[in-house]
């Protein structure tokens, strides 16, 4: 069967890159997990994220049709970081054009494969295009900032007849850049799909990127966190979840608790020695063996 043209015509055209499978670690960008890119929502997020912590600035603006993307829609990124570290780890070669199915995506990462779900699954490829980044992480000047979208362009393949064969995307230069930076890359638990929280999500994603296996662990004063998340919920309301995340022990791999010091709070967490995750997987319902798909919607 004829697959249908790939983008680009010119020259600099990437070789298409096929994924090398279902059954491989999932990795993640630090870069990703370290800063504020995404919206911690479900519903439409229009306001930008404009975030600036000494020489570092992040800037997410979203369009009116689509919203911002969400951290459930960077699941793509993370599969599409997993994919290429496990294919330079076997010496293939890779690239910003990258081949998949729609299955596979959305099997990798836990969620339902029926139509509803793809139909998601769409709707979180078009935030990811529409959603433009400008940030000076990864600059040699701070005040020079590379601007980029998650997904430059994305489209369904199809046959000689018309039938569906996947999609096709490219990734930006900055995000391939840094997955395959062998230091910006970390690999995640697999219960992290299994969240469904966006504050849970994002802070499993940070504790994993600062706290690692280090055995002192780390900690972050509450409203320190509250800046870094991005979120559009009060302090208030932020902590109070957050005292819910730490009461539910909810992350994968680390235990929390919460310090009270000169009328502030701060959370701590370190990694669990042992099985890092089974008993958080037991407490989000998903044990070491279950590949049943999350409800995300």
């Amino acid at each position: 069967m004829r697959r249908a043209a790939h983008f680009l015509t010119d020259s600099h055209q990437p070789d298409l890159f096929e994924r090398v499978g279902r059954d491989i670690a999932a990795r993640d960008a630090q870069d990703l997990m370290a800063w504020p890119f995404f919206s911690l929502a479900k519903s439409k997020r229009v306001r930008p994220i404009d975030f600036r912590m000494g020489e570092v600035s992040v800037l997410v603006e979203a369009t009116a049709e689509h919203g911002m993307a969400t951290i459930w829609d960077a699941d793509v990124l993370i599969w599409v970081a997993s994919q290429i570290v496990e294919a330079r780890d076997r010496g293939r070669a890779t690239s910003r054009l990258i081949a998949a199915t729609p299955h596979e995506i959305l099997a990798f990462t836990r969620r339902g494969t029926g139509k509803a779900s793809y139909e998601r699954l769409k709707a979180g490829l078009d935030r990811l295009q529409s959603t433009t980044i400008a940030t000076s992480i990864r600059q040699t000047n701070a005040r020079r900032l590379h601007r980029f979208s998650w997904i430059n362009e994305w489209k369904e393949r199809l046959d000689g007849s018309g039938r569906a064969l996947g999609i096709e995307m490219i990734i930006p230069d900055w995000f391939y850049d840094g997955v395959t930076d062998r230091a910006l890359v970390l690999t995640i638990d697999p219960a992290y799909f299994a969240l469904t929280g966006g504050l849970e999500r994002w802070l499993y994603r940070l504790v994993r990127k600062h706290g690692g296996k280090q055995k002192g662990g780390w900690s972050f004063d509450f409203r320190h966190l509250h800046m870094k998340s991005g979120a559009l919920s009060p302090h208030k309301r932020f902590a109070f979840e957050l005292r819910e995340i730490v009461r539910r022990q909810a992350l994968p791999g680390y235990n929390l608790t919460i310090e009270h010091a000169l009328g502030r709070e701060r959370l701590n967490f370190v990694a669990v020695s042992g099985d890092p995750s089974g008993a958080t997987r037991r407490r989000v319902g998903l044990c070491p063996a279950d590949l049943s798909p999350v409800d995300m919607s």
